[in-house]
């Protein structure tokens, strides 16, 4: 975890965090059958889920069109507000540094993460972006709910590529 212990929002608890993270999972399995790398992110507010997204980027010809991203846009676009403040992103694989810099602008309270990505991670496998001490926002950073079932998708549409 990053940044000084937050008080507990009402979505989280390890059945809510694991569901929303099972959602997800359903997400990421929507990208891998579209052609795109499997990868699915929540954004959950109060209970409520308020945006979702899986990677679209090669589909909607968007190199910006992660899964993060396309979550936080339709959280924002529901809100009405580009500021996400205690707000919880669960995502199937560590975000990235783009998407890491866009959770901090948005003000997410809390990050939630399954697999770790040891290529281009930026929760602390490759870059530490909300561990840094150096970005204006602190995100809570919690990562590997159920990171095996995360890392089997992505293994598996890895593998079927080759």
């Amino acid at each position: 975890m990053n940044g000084p212990p937050s008080p507990a929002a009402p979505e989280s608890s390890p059945e809510t965090d694991a569901a929303f993270m099972r959602h997800a999972l359903e997400l990421a399995r929507r990208a891998a059958e579209q052609g795109e790398v499997p990868v699915g992110a929540v954004l959950v507010k109060d209970g409520v889920i308020v945006g979702e997204g899986w990677n679209r980027p090669i589909s909607a010809h968007d190199p910006t069109a992660h899964a993060e991203i396309v979550a936080l846009r339709a959280g924002a676009a529901a809100l009405g507000n580009y500021r996400l403040v205690d707000a919880t992103l669960y995502v199937t694989l560590e975000p990235c540094v783009m998407c890491a810099g866009a959770i901090v602008h948005a003000r997410i309270r809390r990050l939630v993460f399954g697999a770790a990505d040891p290529k281009t991670g930026a929760a602390g496998s490759v870059f530490d972006v909300f561990g840094s001490g150096k970005v204006n926002h602190l995100v809570q950073v919690e990562g590997g709910l159920l990171a095996e079932e995360s890392g089997r998708l992505l293994s598996g549409f890895f593998r079927q590529r080759r």
